[in-house]
């Protein structure tokens, strides 16, 4: 079987890592992938939101499979193309793509279906925020509609923050066409979990939980990030609180995308906040989560390749997976001045050293060659991730990991997984 990889992250490496130790498996391409992906898989330069590059690629190789990786290809069609031309492809069609494509219909299928989310408003101007925000409590959080790399929302303490964030997005298009109309939802309060399942269409099979930081910098402080690293399993997800987020959010979800003329086939990615009155969606990804996929897919101890097809086939009722029961912590290495502007083209030192560990996986993400030298080519450089018997034990693992590499301006929380081991 010849499988294409769609992207270029760590969570596309978490997953061509994992493809690779498949017996079915006996080529693997990545587009474009990056200098991690690169030595176990053929990289070709084809941009992941270039539909009609990756579609031509997929038929000129004649790939029995393509995986993708990141939302932007998602929400263009990326699958609706494939799927036309009767071309295996795992991930949803545009218009369910939409879950995370657009906040405001994410939010207004979420009400409409009666499933537990934060109260919310939508606006298309500053005006109109601005008189809104007169009536709230604080903090609230603003959402820009559409994509922003995981960069488009803001928590608001105050009414001047709040006005600033929906001006930004709204007025000087600080995420351009994504802000065009925003969300202003509650602030809810709890602790938060990121649970995936694979849905077919009707049945679904929940993965193993994971929990994102998403703030730049210790103690949950700083400016909203794609990720700075992630955990699993997630002690403050009770096996009664699980029950309650298949029952009452992912179910009826499925159930309404189906009475939406969406059906959803792919990974459905529920943002979770564990609040007093139970599990709350804060958010629908439609893809993998990065940095979540890189812990959950070390557990992973199933061939992933079953999996994926038994997606794309309808045939999830009969699957089955087999887990670590380790845990896994992952640690994001950011360039210096992420998630704002930063420099590339830093050698990075210590992967070979690092190599030599076997409890612990390096996953490039914005990583290239240059010569005989592995350099720094996005914010997110890489995701440190390794298994232990505990939390702290896979803690521990990691930061020594961690502690090996370097490279000019390294930038890195030193606080991941700190709250599941209190």
């Amino acid at each position: 079987m010849k499988v294409l990889v769609v992207g270029s992250g760590g969570r596309e490496h978490a997953l061509v890592w994992k493809i690779k130790q498949s017996p079915r498996v006996t080529e693997l391409l990545a587009a474009p992938g990056n200098a991690g992906i690169a030595s176990i898989a053929r990289c070709v330069e084809v941009s992941s939101d270039d539909i009609k590059g990756l579609f031509d690629l997929a038929r000129s190789e004649k790939v029995d499979l393509t995986v993708v990786g990141p939302e932007a290809p998602l929400t263009a069609g990326l699958v609706d193309k494939f799927e036309e031309a009767r071309m295996r492809i795992f991930g949803p069609r545009s218009n369910a793509a939409e879950l995370e494509g657009s906040k405001v219909f994410c939010k207004s299928l979420l009400r409409k279906h009666a499933i537990p989310t934060a109260g919310f408003r939508v606006v298309t101007s500053a005006d109109a925020a601005a008189d809104y925000l007169r009536s709230v409590a604080f903090p609230v959080v603003i959402k820009a509609d559409g994509l922003a790399a995981g960069k488009g929302v803001s928590i608001c303490n105050t009414y001047e923050d709040a006005v600033y964030v929906a001006s930004g997005m709204l007025e000087k298009k600080i995420f351009g066409s994504a802000g065009d109309k925003i969300v202003i939802e509650d602030h809810l309060v709890g602790e938060e979990a990121s649970v995936l399942a694979c849905v077919d269409g009707r049945n679904l099979l929940v993965l193993e939980a994971a929990q994102d930081h998403k703030r730049a910098l210790d103690g949950d402080k700083g400016p909203n990030t794609g990720g700075m690293g992630a955990y699993s399993p997630v002690p403050a997800l009770s096996e009664a609180d699980m029950k309650r987020v298949i029952a009452e959010i992912l179910v009826p979800t499925v159930h309404a995308m189906r009475k939406e003329d969406r059906t959803y086939k792919g990974v459905l990615y529920a943002g979770i906040m564990l609040t007093r009155q139970g599990p709350k969606v804060l958010e629908f990804n439609v893809r993998f989560g990065d940095p979540e996929t890189q812990p959950i897919i070390m557990r992973l101890k199933s061939d992933i390749i079953p999996l994926l097809e038994a997606t794309i086939d309808g045939k999830l009722e009969a699957c089955e997976l087999e887990w670590d029961r380790r845990a896994a912590v992952c640690v994001v290495l950011a360039s210096g001045g992420y998630p704002g502007k930063y420099e590339k083209g830093k050698q990075i030192l210590g992967l070979t050293e690092v190599a030599a560990s076997s409890n612990v996986a390096v996953f490039h993400a914005g990583t290239t060659r240059s010569g005989d030298k592995t350099v720094t080519s996005g914010g997110r450089v890489l995701g440190v991730t390794g298994l232990g018997q505990t939390i702290a034990a896979a803690r521990d693992e990691v930061y020594k990991a961690v502690s090996m590499i370097s490279f000019d301006g390294m930038h890195y929380r030193k606080d991941i997984a700190v709250k599941a081991m209190k």
